[in-house]
């Protein structure tokens, strides 16, 4: 695994190498599609809400939300207008597995490039749509672009940065989502007052993140570990030389190479995936995006605009609210990006669990007891839960909506390294689905209390990652087994035949 490593662990190999300008254009273009995810989710829940796109495509949404008694849990409640939204992360979630074969098979540059032209299709047809078809099929491409690029991006920045910046540019990823969300919220606002084709404007305007991350691919270098594992040996000792900035590299080299014969003895990757050693990485992979959907950040972003209309901003309260989450969730990931690579990612983790838990309970506190079906809070409550609000997002965005993307990315050995990935996207997917189709009508049942839910889950991530989650800072990729998972308490019992298994591989290949 092409990597710079910082040796905490005593015996591990440091690598020559820096980080270079040409690795920091890479990591930019690259980033972009995080953004395209960013401004997606940023931009649908807006568009859902213009009374000219529901009046095109949901005008019994419409006509409930003109004639709907106003109920501050279950206005927005509406099962077919969720489908709409959330179809996107099941279209994201089967993509995925397709987009890890081809990660393997083609590279992480051409999957990038295959993300940006399916987006871009379907930005064309959302924009342009004139059915409700249209753009459910606009709706899909998308999620094949998201799936595509959620696959390919993350692993592409772990596999390109140095170990010792390995955190802060994988997080970059992260950073340009926020970056997307804040774009999108500002643009909704001020094309919410065109009309009847505002809609449009914002749903188009996603194709420039897209033309961005297909035209500058051209201009980045595919990975030297993709390169390698694809046998093209030459190529991707060059590429390892212009990404670290010196001749000196033949010691990580051979680490690559050594890592890719053993990929290339694995068959199915899949099946690997099933076997007692893997499951560390995997297990961890997949809970990581359930937990990351179980914080709780849906509740708290859904309901920032009308606290801080509570607050006394009044028409300005949608916008100032996606400003200054917005601006919190940006500038947090920031501090993600600063202190990963020397405090750690576990105490991130931990330190985020105590903030998130305890703003979800003060504000369900708060909620239960004074915001009823109708009417809302006094002007000094509505202040307090919009600092929480603002405490809770930055608690989110420099920990578990990082670190979700970043661990997964980083603790899969070569061999499954795509398959593994390809889990834990389909699995951020596939929650984020079912939140997205859940949420707003567990809202309109639980009330208050879908917080106290969040809380409880909350708690449970905290204790599983200080019981179970190691840290894997300053360790090179390809040396996971040997540092991490088997010198973990818990982990370790699982690595006792990894062994056996790459023996019987080599005796019997066929066995799968």
């Amino acid at each position: 695994m092409p990597a710079v490593v910082v040796n905490h662990g005593g015996d591990a190999p440091e690598f020559e190498g820096k980080v270079t300008v040409y690795v920091i254009i890479c990591v930019f273009i690259a980033a972009f599609g995080g953004l395209m995810f960013g401004y997606d989710i940023g931009i649908s829940g807006g568009v859902t809400s213009m009374d000219d796109f529901l009046k095109k495509f949901f005008m019994h949404v419409y006509e409930k939300k003109q004639h709907a008694r106003e109920n501050n849990y279950c206005k927005y409640n509406d099962g077919l207008l969720q489908l709409f939204t959330s179809s996107l992360y099941i279209a994201a979630l089967l993509a995925s597995f397709v987009a890890s074969r081809v990660c393997t098979k083609m590279g992480r540059k051409p999957t990038m490039q295959i993300a940006s032209v399916m987006f871009i299709i379907g930005v064309c047809l959302q924009a342009g749509g004139i059915n409700i078809e249209m753009i459910v099929c606009g709706r899909l491409m998308l999620g094949i672009g998201v799936g595509f690029a959620n696959q390919a991006v993350p692993l592409f920045l772990s596999e390109l940065a140095p170990a010792k910046m390995r955190g802060a540019l994988n997080i970059c990823f992260q950073l340009f989502i926020t970056m997307g969300i804040l774009v999108a919220g500002i643009i909704n606002y001020f094309t919410s007052t065109i009309h009847p084709h505002g809609w449009r404007i914002s749903l188009g305007l996603a194709i420039i993140p897209a033309g961005i991350l297909l035209v500058g691919s051209f201009a980045i270098c595919e990975t030297p570990t993709s390169l390698i594992e694809r046998k093209n040996l030459d190529e991707g000792k060059s590429t390892l030389k212009k990404i670290r900035g010196t001749d000196e590299v033949i010691p990580e080299f051979e680490s690559i190479v050594a890592a890719s014969e053993m990929a290339r003895q694995v068959k199915n990757p899949f099946s690997k995936l099933m076997k007692p050693s893997s499951r560390p990485p995997l297990i961890i992979a997949i809970l990581l995006q359930v937990f990351q959907q179980f914080t709780g950040i849906n509740a708290i972003m859904f309901y920032a605009p009308v606290l801080f209309q509570t607050v006394g901003f009044g028409s300005n309260a949608s916008l100032l609210s996606t400003v200054i989450t917005g601006l919190v969730n940006v500038f947090s990931t920031l501090v993600s990006i600063y202190t990963v690579d020397w405090a750690g990612r576990r105490i991130l983790l931990l330190e985020a669990c105590v903030q998130m838990f305890l703003t979800q309970v003060v504000i369900g506190l708060i909620l239960l007891i004074d915001l009823k079906t109708t009417g809302s809070l006094n002007h000094t409550e509505a202040i307090i839960v919009v600092s929480l609000v603002c405490i809770f997002v930055g608690g989110f965005a420099w920990s578990w909506g990082p670190l979700g993307w970043l661990i997964p990315s980083e603790t899969f050995p070569l061999e499954t390294r795509t398959a593994g990935f390809a889990f834990a996207v389909s699995s951020n997917m596939l929650f984020t689905f079912i939140i997205a189709q859940a949420f707003l009508s567990m809202l309109c049942t639980m009330r208050a209390g879908i917080f106290f839910f969040f809380a409880a889950w909350i708690l449970i991530m905290g204790l599983f990652t200080l019981f179970f989650l190691p840290e894997t800072k300053g360790v090179p990729i390809d040396a996971m087994a040997e540092k991490v998972w088997k010198q973990h308490w818990f982990w370790k019992r699982y690595m006792v035949d990894v062994d056996d298994e790459v023996m019987m591989e080599k005796v019997h290949p066929h066995v799968k």
